[in-house]
C-alpha cells in the first residue's frame, strides 16, 4: 500500500485508515483547516458514477432532458454519455414514430383503428425496453441495445458530443 501514497495523502491523512466496505470511493480521511477535503480514488478503485443517474436517463420521455443537458455539458463520463446517447435515441425514435402513426390514423378511414393499436403497442414497447435497461444497470450489466447504441454513437457523437 506504501507506493501508492503520496506526499499530500501522507500529510492529509496523517497515517489514518479509515475503513468503509460500503465507500465506492476512498476519500481522504483529515483535510488542513484551510482547505475543503478532495475525493481521491484510489489507483485501483475507479469511482463509479451513480446508477441513480443512469436511471435517471432511462426515465421514459422525462430522461430525454436530463441526458441532452449531460451531452452539452461536456464533462461526463464515457458510460454517462453512451446512456444519454441510447437515451435520446430511443425518445426521438418513439417520438418520430408516434407523430407519423397518430398523423396516419387521424387522415385515414380504413386503418384508423390499426394504426393506433400500432401507435399503442409503439408506446408500450418504449417503456417496457426503457425499465428493461433499467434493470439492467441495477443489476450491474450493460445498458446498451444491439440496433439502437450504435445509432446512437454515430448520430449524436458528431452533432452533441
Amino acid at each position: 500500500m506504501e507506493n501508492f501514497e503520496s506526499k499530500e495523502n501522507r500529510e492529509w491523512g496523517a497515517g489514518e485508515q479509515v475503513e468503509n466496505n460500503n465507500a465506492q470511493c476512498p476519500m481522504t480521511a483529515v483535510a488542513p483547516l484551510e482547505e475543503t477535503p478532495r475525493p481521491h480514488c484510489l489507483p485501483n478503485a475507479p469511482c463509479p458514477i451513480p446508477k441513480t443517474q443512469l436511471l435517471l436517463y432511462l426515465i421514459p420521455i422525462i430522461g430525454f432532458f436530463p441526458s441532452l443537458w449531460t451531452l452539452y455539458g461536456g464533462q461526463a463520463s464515457r458510460e454517462q454519455l453512451a446512456v444519454s446517447r441510447l437515451s435520446i435515441t430511443l425518445a426521438l425514435t418513439w417520438l418520430l414514430g408516434y407523430l407519423l402513426l397518430s398523423t396516419g390514423a387521424t387522415t385515414s378511414d380504413f386503418f384508423s383503428l390499426r394504426l393506433f393499436i400500432l401507435n399503442s403497442f409503439l408506446t408500450s414497447g418504449y417503456f417496457i425496453v426503457s425499465v428493461w435497461l433499467m434493470l439492467r444497470l441495477m443489476q450491474g450489466k450493460s445498458g446498451r441495445l444491439p440496433g439502437f447504441s450504435t445509432l446512437a454513437e454515430r448520430v449524436f457523437s458528431k452533432y452533441l458530443s
